[in-house]
Parts: C-alpha cells; structure tokens; sequence
C-alpha cells in the first residue's frame, strides 16, 4: 500500500514539530506504558486513515486532524511538557471547523442547559477524586466559564460547561463537550494537568486554563512568582480571570 504523498509531508512535519520529547520521566513512562517511537505512532494513524477508499475531497484534512488528535492524546496520557505547541496549534487547525457544531450539540445530552452545583454535585466528586483537583476550584471554574450553563459557547468556539475548545475536548476524549459529564471530567482532567505541569501553582495554571500554556511559554511564565513578575504582560481578560476565580472557590469554600 502506497501512502498519499501528502500525507507523507504532513508526517513528516509533524515528525520535526519542535523536536518533541515524549519520553517523559521515569514515573511518567511507567505509567503511560508506551512503546515505539512518535513517527511509528504517526505512520501507523496515516496507514489505517488512508486505508478507506471511500475518502472524499471533502475529506483532504482528515489525515492531519486525526494524527493531530492522536498526537495530542499521547501528549497528554505521556505527561509531555511539549503538548502547549499541540494545544495552540489545534485552536489553529480546527478553527474553521465550526460547521458541526450545531449537530453535535444534541448528542448525548440528557440535562436541561442551566444546571446548579447541587446538580452537578455527583459529577464534580467524581472528577475531584479523580484528578486530585478540590471540588471548589472545579466548581469556581465553572461557575467563572459558563454560569452552570452546559450549552454555552463563547465568541471563541469554547463550549460547555468548563468552556473547552475543539481541539483540546478531542485531545481529552471529549465527543460531546455539552454533555455535563464529559466536559467536567475533560475540564477537571485538563486543569489537573496544568497544575501538575507548573508544580501546583494553581494562578499560573488557570492563566494557562485561560490563556494557554503557550502563551505563558511565550511570556516566560512557569510559576506563581514568575506569574505576579509578569502579570501585566498577561491579557486583561486573564488577569481579571484568575481573581475571579480565586473569589468563586473561596465562596463555595465557605
């Protein structure tokens, strides 16, 4: 089987995106237990993609998005320092792929748009024992993302409950980012990792929540202390952000 000369570029690419490092501490490899190297992983997702010989021109992207996709999974179960570059570059990929979003937003979803905490209650345990993030925070960034709303969606394409962009509820295993139980597992999951990623510093977790890791990588932002150095560099909308939900979990702490 011959493989679309595309598709070998864009492999090949993605093999030199950043030199990426996915080999993670010796903790991280034990527990995501993967083996082989990242352009075996890629080749074998563009093999089986390319495999379907019904594949329409409708469908020239479909190779890059689902090894995107599949990249950004391994990133994340592989613990890699390197998955901000995925996370940009899906806002980037996906950002024309809005189409489907009407479709999707009745799959699934078994609850009415406006929830409260108490509704949401089991949920939120569940995904706080989980992760390890406190109940309050996950609760203060839903409140501060969408009012308890499941079916919101922001002027940037952020959707339900915790306000997940496309690409990264795909990265998270998130196919219906309405349905309450996805999103606040996918969300909990993502800010689980931004704090285990800046060492527990929550601030500069939820700035990157906000922001995105990239940013602050930009900035040079990697903790609390750096965060309060460089604060005014960061978007006014993440500075009132991060106070904002600062006062949200002390309310619901109380």
């Amino acid at each position: 089987m011959q493989i679309d000369p595309r598709t070998m570029g864009q492999l090949i690419q993605l093999q030199s995106l950043n030199q990426l490092d996915l080999q993670g501490t010796s903790a991280q490899r034990a527990s995501s237990d993967m083996d082989g190297s990242l352009f075996d992983i890629l080749l074998q997702e563009m093999m089986l993609a390319e495999q379907d010989a019904n594949v329409s021109a409708d469908s020239a992207g479909t190779d890059a998005r689902s090894v995107l996709e599949s990249l950004q999974r391994y990133l994340y179960s592989a613990g890699s320092n390197d998955s901000d570059t995925l996370d940009d570059l899906f806002s980037e990929v996906f950002s024309n792929s809005e189409a489907v979003t009407a479709m999707r937003r009745q799959e699934n979803s078994t609850v009415l748009p406006s929830e409260s905490p108490a509704d949401l209650q089991s949920l939120i345990t569940q995904a706080s024992a989980r992760y390890g993030v406190p109940e309050s925070l996950i609760k203060a960034v839903i409140a501060t993302e969408s009012s308890f709303n499941s079916q919101a969606v922001s002027s940037a394409g952020a959707k339900g409950l915790m306000q997940l962009m496309d690409g990264t509820a795909r990265g998270l295993g998130v196919s219906n980012p309405f349905d309450p139980a996805q999103n606040i597992d996918g969300g909990t999951k993502y800010l689980s990792y931004q704090i285990n990623r800046y060492g527990g510093d929550v601030k500069t977790a939820l700035a990157a929540y906000n922001a995105g890791p990239g940013r602050l990588q930009r900035l040079g932002i990697g903790n609390d202390e750096q965060l309060m150095e460089k604060f005014r560099l960061l978007p006014q909308e993440t500075q009132g952000y991060i106070a904002k939900i600062m006062r949200a979990q002390a309310k619901f702490e109380a």
